[in-house]
Formats: structure tokens, sequence, C-alpha cells
């Protein structure tokens, strides 16, 4: 111990390689758990109001507003809620918030698939002009 040095104070140089490495690691796991995300932030809590949100292209089929997931594949009906115009969107790869439900049979369900998805659309953001293919 240096002269210099008071009881409270302790040189860096006199911890011994495993605190060291001890406290290293520490230091490390602390950091990369404050790097991620945690899983309350990742899901909106309007989430489990049946809220949802949804990127794909914007089409129309048999008449009614589809958006189409290009991965996974996934297809959802949409309707307007208020005052929303689906139709200025058509052909456009958008980001929809809305209130999901399954999808009604009706005569117009022959071209998709039987597990859609219909969500009532209360916000509708483009996010490119076209769709990516």
């Amino acid at each position: 111990m240096d002269p210099k040095q008071t009881d409270n104070e302790v040189a860096w140089g006199e911890f011994s390689v495993m605190t060291k490495t001890t406290l290293f690691v520490l230091l490390y796991v602390a950091s990369c758990l404050i790097a991620q995300p945690g899983q309350a932030q990742s899901q909106p809590s309007a989430q489990s109001k049946g809220q949802v949100t949804v990127e794909g292209c914007l089409s129309r089929q048999s008449g009614d507003y589809i958006l189409t997931q290009s991965d996974p594949g996934n297809s959802y009906v949409l309707h307007a809620a208020d005052k929303i115009k689906l139709s200025q969107y058509l052909g456009q790869q958008v980001r929809v918030t809305g209130t999901k439900s399954p999808t009604l049979s009706d005569s117009s369900d022959a071209g998709r698939s039987t597990s859609a998805v219909t969500i009532t659309v209360s916000s509708v953001k483009t996010i490119s002009k076209e769709c990516i293919k």
C-alpha cells in the first residue's frame, strides 16, 4: 500500500485478477441489459385493448380493401373508421393501426383465405408510394 493513501483508498493494482474479472463481467452484463428493449416497451398497452399495427401493401379485391404483407404473407381486410379514406392509399406500402376482429363470411370471400382478419382502421401512414415486391 502506498504511504500517501489512506485506509479507505485502494489502488487499482491491489485488486486481484479474479476481482477485476468479476467487476468487468458485472459491468458488461449490466450494459447489455440496459441496451435491450424490455418486453413491456416493445408491445404498446393499446394492443391489450385489441389494437394492432400492421405494415403491408394496400390493394382492392372484390370490393374490399386488402392489406397484404410480403413476409410472412398475411392478408387483412380493412374497414375505415371515422374520416379515413383508404382509396387514396391504393398501391402504396402503408402502416395501419386499428382494431382487429375475425372476418365475417360473405359472398366476396371466394378469393381470400378462410383465416382472414378484419382491421377497423383508426390511422394509416404511407411508408412508400409503391408496394415492395
